[in-house]
């Protein structure tokens, strides 16, 4: 999966734009065994959420869609997160001479606790 993200880190890198990995992807990172499709990705953005309405507001935007078919949610808000001090604590990761940011790994358990997604401990038995 991460192959087909480097070309969106790579557009985040050039546009300067402050982001944090977190959710499925970033899980995975860190270890977690589990299949995910999408890229959950927490901005640095002084706004509030779109409000489009209706089919004929929604397609009056640009929507960009990647090569790859990847889809990535943004989010400018995120349960159990602060975007400040997600940024001063992430993670800095190269994936075939591609950086990109990743949510420490105590930050990212905080957000899932607070969306009650934590995932328990597998055990071999």
């Amino acid at each position: 999966m991460l192959n087909q993200l480097k070309d969106v880190f790579a557009s985040f890198q050039k546009y300067e734009v402050r982001y944090i990995v977190i959710g499925g992807i970033a899980s995975v990172i860190y270890g977690v065994p589990r299949a995910t499709f999408n890229l959950d990705i927490l901005i640095d953005a002084g706004m509030g959420t779109a409000d489009l309405t209706n089919v004929n507001k929604i397609l009056s935007n640009e929507i960009t869609i990647f090569k790859d078919r990847v889809r990535v949610d943004v989010q400018t808000s995120t349960s159990g997160l602060n975007f400040q001090d997600a940024w001063e604590h992430r993670n800095t990761l190269e994936y075939q001479g591609q950086s990109f940011y990743i949510a420490s790994r105590e930050d990212l358990i905080s957000s899932k606790k607070a969306a009650g997604r934590v995932q328990g401990s597998r055990s071999n038995s």
